[in-house]
């Protein structure tokens, strides 16, 4: 029997800000990255399950995503997660793409689609939907890093809709379930406050990093609860970090705070961005706060 996969058109989803959020260049695309990763802290060793990374434009959250891209640098990993949220389209759910691929300046970049078939099978939230993957850059923000670091590693880009407490607690339990046993690496792609000042942005983003750094989903899920302001892809982090859990993390790393404004001089609006990561660490990872 075929399975859905096998049924489907092979298609491939087009890159939706290419030359405008990223260098379309492919030269200029790998000197950035490879810019911002050299400019990052070293590896704190052990064995990372799971990282958070921003999704902005490359020159603002590419700093700082860095910081969690260079901890998988030369690392094997078979497969990797990315968890972000939907921005554009509103639906309940997760979403999967129905291209088995997406296209990128670098070359095109497989979707593994037995691990999103089982997915699927791991619970009846998850679901093909396209139109919720056209124009969504918070998962084709991570690949610049994804391509440069983990060359050739199949994806999984899983968009979450409507980010309510059981949309966000199945997928974390489905995430466990169809992942126990492997190799792979969980991305939970977020941004955190969005247009306060430096100062009040700050506050608000020290309450999600706390928990964070505490390694408390439970806590963090209660707080964008009452203030969703703190995150755009809270519900995302908080899946990505009852994964990790169930999948042998043990500790959380804050690698890395800083705000737009650091980059752009005006620090009267300004996007939080976090590095962080979930593993079992040898030795302490460094807490580069920026200005926080």
């Amino acid at each position: 029997m075929l399975t859905s996969s096998q049924m489907r058109p092979q298609s491939t989803r087009p890159a939706a800000v290419a030359g405008s959020w990223y260098p379309a260049s492919p030269a200029r695309l790998e000197r950035e990255v490879d810019d911002y990763l050299a400019r990052t802290e070293r590896d704190p060793g052990g064995e990372v399950v799971a990282v958070i990374a921003p999704h902005a434009g490359l020159m603002y959250s590419g700093p700082v995503a860095a910081f969690s891209y260079r901890l998988v640098s030369g690392r094997r990993f078979d497969l990797v997660i990315l968890v972000g949220p939907s921005h554009f389209v509103g639906f309940d759910g997760v979403a999967l793409p129905e291209a088995v691929r997406f296209d990128f300046p670098l070359g095109p970049v497989a979707v593994s689609e037995p691990d999103a078939e089982a997915m699927i099978a791991a619970s009846p939230l998850v679901r093909r939907h396209a139109a919720a993957h056209a124009r969504e850059h918070s998962l084709e923000m991570q690949l610049p890093f994804v391509t440069r670091v983990l060359p050739d590693v199949p994806i999984v880009p899983l968009l979450m809709g409507y980010q309510t407490r059981e949309t966000v607690e199945e997928l974390g339990r489905a995430l466990a379930q169809s992942l126990a046993g492997r190799r792979v690496l969980l991305v939970a792609s977020t941004d955190l406050s969005h247009y306060f000042d430096a100062r009040t942005a700050a506050s608000l983003d020290r309450e999600v990093i706390e928990l964070i750094e505490r390694f408390d989903p439970e806590g963090l899920l209660a707080a964008l609860e009452d203030n969703p302001q703190h995150a755009c892809g809270g519900g995302p982090t908080v899946s990505v970090m009852l994964a990790a859990r169930a999948l042998g993390a043990r500790e959380a790393a804050v690698l890395r705070y800083a705000d737009s404004g650091d980059v752009s001089g005006d620090k009267s609006a300004v996007v939080g961005y976090l590095a962080a990561a979930f593993g079992t660490f040898s030795t302490r990872a460094p807490h580069s706060s920026g200005s926080l």
